[in-house]
């Protein structure tokens, strides 16, 4: 069914392209933060494994909200494993045992880089793609990211 709200086609599906690979960054984010979840040891063991269950319950709605924006511009949002492997820019380390505090380095490491790369693509879904909606949708998630950057960054101050 043709979608009528302002913005063309051609827009459109460019900030759906836009979308998926945030919704596989995030994807990723939220697989590792869950690994680190399941597999934090140590005196901080009862404290992080909860934090980092807050954490990825707070990446599980971003994740739907970022699914459900590109459909509802009209676009499919990816759902197989493969694809957000294909095109997440989030790297995932497969089998690596870590300390907590390399745990949470790397999903600090993670979160800043969501922020920039979100910076980037809002400017990209405004200016080129004329999404103002899209832009604000980002701008709520990069504020997102920042706090749960910060909250990481405080355990390892």
């Amino acid at each position: 069914m043709r979608v009528d709200i302002g913005i063309s086609d051609k827009n459109r599906a460019g900030v759906v392209v836009i979308l998926n690979s945030l919704l596989a960054d995030e994807y990723v984010l939220y697989t590792k933060t869950r690994n680190y979840h399941w597999n934090v040891c140590g005196s901080d063991f009862a404290e992080l494994h909860k934090f980092f269950e807050a954490q990825y319950e707070e990446l599980d709605g971003m994740i739907d909200e970022v699914a459900e924006r590109a459909r509802s511009l009209g676009g499919r949002a990816l759902g197989a494993l493969s694809e957000f492997m294909d095109t997440a820019r989030v790297k995932e380390f497969p089998g690596e045992s870590l300390d907590a505090k390399k745990m949470l380095t790397r999903l600090l490491e993670d979160h800043e880089q969501i922020v920039t790369l979100l910076r980037e693509d809002l400017e990209t879904c405004m200016n080129r793609h004329k999404d103002m909606g899209t832009a604000d949708f980002l701008t709520g998630l990069m504020e997102k990211h920042e706090k749960m950057a910060w909250m990481l960054r405080s355990f390892l101050e």
